[in-house]
């Protein structure tokens, strides 16, 4: 893992290097980016995979104590990022974490050349279904973000709908989970940092400005979306793709939100299309 100081603190991030076109993927909350693991195998030979792990609890280095950690902060911090790699032309991706439409919003997506949004936070899905409300409801409470992960320290609890079960159809692998919340089982400050994330969300009339804003993203967009999802409306992917001036839209079966632990295969084969030809093809 590199490294890279922000104003917010010390990013990890993995860069396979290369020179073929870069291609950002993001992850959402309480992961790393080892949730692009089997998506960057398959990318590697014709693109350059920079996959940053940001601060949404599944990160090793805490962020400063006055961090702005809010969506909208986060969305800035990856801005950041992109600048002081100086990256350009980027495809971002993005799953679960809907942070690109605050990017949009805020005018920070100079640097992004095609948009990939699969299955994440939209319109006023924050924080997003079940297990989205079930911890929004742990971080209003003392500790609770704490007893909440400690609970997923037993291996059946990963599989109820308000925690994981309702995440992905196939089980994460244990070993990739526990890499993921190691670091709210062992600190306190990443634990804060989480939190911040979670209870920063803001009122929905902002989200939906937010969402309105893709209209002015007249660049190549791709919407991909689990037809079976049960924590980000399928109806929710349609309408993204609607608002995207190029947005195109493919929905992928029998996944759930995280696409690319169901489905790594037919989403990469979705992501090389789309930049190679710009039409997207699961196959």
């Amino acid at each position: 893992m590199a490294e890279v100081d922000l104003s917010a603190g010390t990013v990890e991030y993995q860069d396979t290097g290369g020179e073929g076109p870069v291609v950002v993927l993001l992850h959402g909350v309480a992961m790393d980016g080892s949730l692009w693991r089997n998506v960057v195998a398959s990318l590697r030979p014709r693109f350059r995979c920079v996959v940053p792990t940001l601060p949404l609890g599944g990160h090793r280095r805490p962020m400063k104590p006055d961090a702005d950690l809010s969506i909208v902060g986060v969305a800035r911090l990856v801005a950041e990022f992109l600048d002081r790699l100086d990256l350009r032309d980027v495809t971002l991706v993005m799953n679960d974490w809907g942070g690109a439409q605050a990017l949009v919003s805020e005018g920070r997506d100079e640097r992004i050349g095609r948009l990939v949004i699969t299955s994440c936070e939209a319109f006023d899905n924050f924080p997003p279904g079940a297990p989205g409300r079930n911890l929004f409801t742990s971080a209003r409470l003392p500790g609770g973000i704490n007893f909440a992960f400690r609970l997923l320290k037993w291996k059946p609890m990963r599989r109820l709908p308000v925690t994981w079960g309702w995440m992905s159809k196939r089980p994460v692998p244990h070993e990739v989970m526990n890499a993921w919340f190691e670091p709210l089982w062992t600190s306190a400050e990443i634990r804060r940092d989480l939190r911040k994330y979670v209870l920063g969300v803001p009122p929905e009339s902002e989200l939906r400005r937010w969402a309105e804003r893709l209209r002015d993203f007249d660049r190549p967009a791709l919407v991909v979306w689990a037809a079976e999802d049960k924590v980000m409306p399928p109806e929710h992917g349609r309408r993204l793709a609607g608002l995207l001036p190029q947005g195109q839209l493919v929905e992928i079966e029998d996944s759930y939100t995280l696409i690319p632990e169901d489905q790594p295969e037919r989403l990469s084969a979705c992501i090389r299309s789309f930049l190679l030809t710009g039409r997207a093809t699961t196959s």
